[in-house]
């Protein structure tokens, strides 16, 4: 959905509602694991701190979706269960228009408890874009590093999308540059 200006509080509640029975916007689920044809896969791995209390800071910035505090990418509702079947709409600041698009989250990896932790969503007809995008924080028990990964595997799937496909493209590095500096962030207490 594209807007000229940003969304109401009461425009996302209704594209929440709306979003909530659709189906996802491509087949396979999954494809955030594997990949598909057709797909471009992105991934992109930084060290974002070090040692256990890192790992633990990194683990409530993902389930507090802290990843998503940009400034001009929206996370609504805000803190959002990370659970699977939880609907989110994100609202994007482009030039001069906003777009409000539809995910689900779907699966979770790794456990909190454990050397990684994260989760996948995907998009729903609604969204700009048509695939998978994987969020997960690791520690590295040898060395005790502490790494974001992000893995997305989509294609454009609005006609604006796919017209404006190197745009696009720009807008989902930075995103992926962006929110690695925010889950760093969040880690050190900013």
């Amino acid at each position: 959905m594209f807007l000229v200006r940003r969304p109401s509080s009461p425009q996302i509640a209704r594209f929440i509602d709306g979003s909530r029975a659709l189906p996802l916007s491509y087949q396979p689920e999954g494809l955030a694991r594997a990949g598909a044809d057709g797909f471009r896969v992105d991934e992109q791995i930084v060290p974002v701190g070090s040692g256990p209390a890192a790992f633990a800071r990194a683990v409530t910035a993902l389930t507090e979706w802290r990843h998503f505090e940009l400034g001009w990418v929206e996370l609504f509702p805000a803190r959002a269960p990370v659970v699977p079947g939880t609907v989110v709409a994100v609202a994007i600041a482009h030039l001069g228009f906003w777009s409000l698009n539809g995910c689900r989250v779907l699966y979770p990896t790794g456990e909190a408890s454990g050397s990684t932790f994260g989760f996948a969503y995907g998009t729903l007809p609604n969204h700009a874009e048509s695939g998978e995008e994987l969020f997960e924080v690791g520690l590295d028990r040898h060395t005790g590093e502490v790494s974001y990964r992000i893995r997305a595997v989509s294609r454009p799937r609005a006609t604006l999308a796919r017209l404006a496909s190197p745009y696009t493209r720009l807008l989902q590095a930075r995103f992926r540059r962006e929110s690695a500096l925010a889950v760093r962030r969040a880690i050190d207490g900013r």
